[in-house]
């Protein structure tokens, strides 16, 4: 809901309030972001101008208390006063930088103003509500247009900034902000989600003090080293209660957010595109538009940010055909074969993965061109006949028989220098003339600024998935962007967010036409987990780390912001190729299961029970799929440092995990919350039965055994193939709100021995807890 009352604006959703007024001199002053309120006279939460501040510039010699330094600002100018940070910096068409942007107009729309080229939050006209509001300089033919859209039912306000400009000059835009505010601190903290290769989205938390907090990325994509989003909670919030702030970009490029403290102790929030290197033309009566940001609040604590941005990006992000619709499990092929494979061994890994109970086989890398190894290949597109006798579209038909569907992997923005595409168009390479490029992965960047590689690639992607039969697309980018040069561009600085479009521009082609592909993008793993991405692709691989104990926190760390019908998650091999840390079995499939489950691993090397044990996960999973993957997420407070304590809850059923990467000596109780629920309502709450493999526990066995075997003899290492030992199984009764107070659950292992009454986790050890209503309990 918007409304508009003597030049305030009240912008309303189902919890939350965002206002904003006119002030007397044309500037939009920031007013209040909080809790739900009803439109009233908002003098009570102003920002009193009533003294003047030694040291400040009055913007007005008749108000000499008014000062653009301490004015709480929606989008501040740059060069009249306000020494903060400045969201816009443009040289204007009379060569000085100064620009001062006041009040002009507004208007209300309802749903949401698509935009040609960005990627956006979308909705109907009964789903959303925009308003624009122009500002105009007041010396200069140049307009700022601020679009804030509502979406009331996520508690989401998304806001986007294009500047006009109406002059006979080019402009050039330094640095262009998405969105700003300034609020009054109240002892926050800045929560960020940074990283490296198998390391992203580790939480991170710092205190705001005096200065700037930038949170950045330079590689090209979203990265990552910084993920685009974050959240601004008080000190003492906690995962349910206080105040916190969630703040994300529409992007997939180079951006920067900052959070700048003042002497006044109030903060300025600013996001967008990154300044540095940044240099737009704009053309006389042209426009730039910045993506779109999205705000949102809760005084729930972070699970409460969290919930609004994950039904936002269930609702209004993914493409409309996925949206709550069932994501299948995978098989990739890729940790079995590498390069190194051909149609009969892809057949019989297919055929084992269809009794295991997966739903769609992925080939991942070599299958195309001279793809041997990743010196060679990419750019061409035939099919390699060595691996594929018949053809690709002989082996898809193969394999659909089979009841499962096919998915291919692509990196289609990038080229080798031994391939036929790049002894035809070595100009398409991104370089820098006169010098030696770079390599990354022994590859080079294909230039999206040109618009014959695009068509190069929106052809032969189109073509292979068409021709095919193909129902997933894997699409990946395995290096950052360097040497930023285009030959079909004059300003070089506009190289990285031109590159951007381009990519929007190919995706577009390629997947709007085909709807329902299930497109999973992937960037050397997380490099571009962002909102931008999840317009195209529904899911995102998230992490080339599948060691279950690093998922933890890669995967928690990406709930803040995503929910996890975005998260691909796989199951793999133990000892894990990222860590060499040997997991359970078990774990590797319940962390997996708090996302989009898939496997990678080679069958061929599976024993018995193991096959089992997966064919029992992926049957649960499979029953349980619409709760996990859109099931409303929670993250609790574990006792122990360590300990992860997940659950998701749709309606009356929930499920939990308990997760530990350490356990002591002799450890304390462990407690397990289970939120959400109906109060008075009787539920019961039961372990997923989860199979102890016998190979792990040595020549402790003979603590369980009559007779003492050789843990690495015949006997001991025929039974592990075939025989486990069962988890400790536990049941409880009780009502919602009981269970919400935290159920103690039965005592882990303490080195006194075996029995079915101990959980046996150890290091790495987990379990899943079901929930339903007492009146419905039966077997999982």
């Amino acid at each position: 809901m918007i409304e508009e009352k003597q030049h305030v604006f009240y912008l309303t959703t189902v919890h939350t309030s965002y206002w904003f007024r006119v002030t007397a001199h044309g500037q939009l002053e920031h007013l209040y972001f909080g809790p739900r309120q009803i439109p009233q006279d908002p003098a009570a939460v102003a920002f009193k101008h009533t003294a003047q501040l030694g040291s400040t510039v009055a913007y007005d010699e008749s108000d000499v208390s008014y000062s653009l330094d301490t004015l709480p600002q929606e989008y501040a100018g740059f060069g009249r006063g306000d020494f903060r940070d400045s969201p816009l910096i443009v040289k204007m068409a009379d060569g000085t930088y100064v620009s001062d942007f006041v009040y002009e107009k507004y208007r209300i729309v309802a749903g949401v103003v698509p935009s040609p080229t960005l990627p956006y939050g979308k909705a109907s006209a009964s789903e959303a509500d925009t308003l624009i509001v122009t500002l105009k300089d007041q010396v200069q033919d140049i307009t700022l247009t601020l679009e804030y859209t509502v979406f009331p039912a996520t508690d989401v306000i998304s806001r986007r900034t294009t500047l006009h400009n109406h002059t006979e000059q080019t402009l050039v835009i330094d640095k262009i902000m998405s969105a700003q505010w300034d609020m009054p601190n109240l002892d926050y903290q800045v929560h960020s989600f940074s990283g490296g290769w198998a390391s992203e989205a580790h939480h991170h938390v710092q205190p705001v003090e005096d200065g700037t907090i930038v949170l950045n990325s330079l590689t090209g994509a979203s990265s990552n080293r910084q993920n685009p989003g974050f959240l601004v909670g008080e000190k003492a919030a906690t995962e349910d209660t206080g105040w916190a702030y969630g703040v994300n970009l529409f992007y997939s490029g180079n951006h920067e957010s900052r959070i700048q403290r003042n002497n006044q102790d109030f903060l300025r929030i600013m996001t967008g595109i990154n300044s540095q290197g940044f240099h737009w033309q704009l053309a006389p009566n042209s426009d730039f538009e910045t993506p779109s940001a999205v705000l949102t609040f809760s005084d729930a604590g972070f699970n409460g940010v969290s919930h609004h941005f994950h039904q936002f990006v269930n609702n209004h992000v993914v493409p409309a055909y996925f949206q709550q619709r069932e994501r299948p499990v995978v098989y990739n092929n890729w940790e079995a074969t590498f390069f190194n494979f051909n149609d009969k061994k892809l057949f019989e890994l297919a055929k084992q993965a269809k009794d295991l109970g997966v739903e769609l086989f992925v080939i991942d890398d070599g299958w195309f061109g001279t793809r041997n190894d990743d010196t060679q290949g990419l750019g061409d597109y035939d099919v390699n006949p060595k691996k594929f006798r018949h053809g690709l579209r002989d082996f898809v038909t193969q394999v659909n028989a089979l009841g499962l569907q096919v998915g291919l992997w692509f990196e289609p923005e990038m080229v080798n220098e031994k391939s036929r595409l790049y002894a035809d168009h070595p100009d398409w390479a991104v370089r820098v003339p006169g010098r030696q490029p770079v390599l990354g992965r022994h590859q080079l960047v294909l230039d999206l600024t040109r618009p014959e590689v695009r068509d190069y690639i929106v052809d032969n992607v189109s073509r292979t998935i068409d021709e095919t039969g193909i129902s997933y697309v894997k699409w990946d980018m395995n290096r950052h962007l360097t040497d930023m040069y285009s030959a079909a561009l004059t300003e070089q600085a506009e190289f990285n967010h031109r590159y951007i479009l381009g990519l929007y521009d190919v995706l577009r082609r390629i997947f709007n036409p085909r709807p329902n592909i299930l497109l999973e993008t992937c960037s050397s793993g997380g490099n571009r987990f962002d909102l931008g991405m999840m317009t195209f692709g529904p899911q995102i691989w998230t992490s080339d780390d599948t060691d279950p104990i690093e998922r933890l926190d890669i995967q928690q760390g990406l709930s803040y912001l995503y929910p996890l019908s975005t998260i691909s998650a796989h199951v793999s091999s133990a000892p894990h190729q990222q860590t060499l840390r040997d997991t359970p079995l078990s774990t590797r499939g319940n962390v997996a299961s708090f996302g989009v489950l898939g496997y990678e691993m080679d069958l061929n090397l599976l024993t018995p029970i193991e096959r089992a044990e997966i064919r029992d996960q992926t049957e649960f999973y499979k029953k349980h799929r619409a709760l996990l993957q859109f099931g409303q997420f929670s993250r609790h407070f574990g006792r122990r440092p360590g300990q992860f304590l997940w659950q998701v809850q749709r309606g009356d059923q929930a499920i939990a995990g308990f997760f530990q990467q350490h356990v002591p000596a002799s450890p304390t109780y462990d407690r397990l919350p289970v939120t959400g629920l109906v109060a008075n309502t009787l539920y019961t709450m039961d372990s997923k039965p989860q199979r102890l493999m016998i190979d792990r526990f040595g020549e402790l066995l003979k603590h369980v055994t009559p007779v003492k075997l050789d843990p690495h003899g015949r006997i001991m290492t025929t039974a592990s193939r075939h025989l486990s030992l069962p988890d400790a199984q536990e049941h409880y009764v009780g009502t919602g709100a009981l269970l919400a107070t935290g159920v103690l659950l039965v005592n882990q292992f303490m080195g006194s021995g075996y029995n079915k009454q101990v959980r046996m986790l150890g290091d790495y050890g987990s379990t899943l807890y079901v929930i339903q209503p007492a009146a419905e309990a039966h077997d999982d």
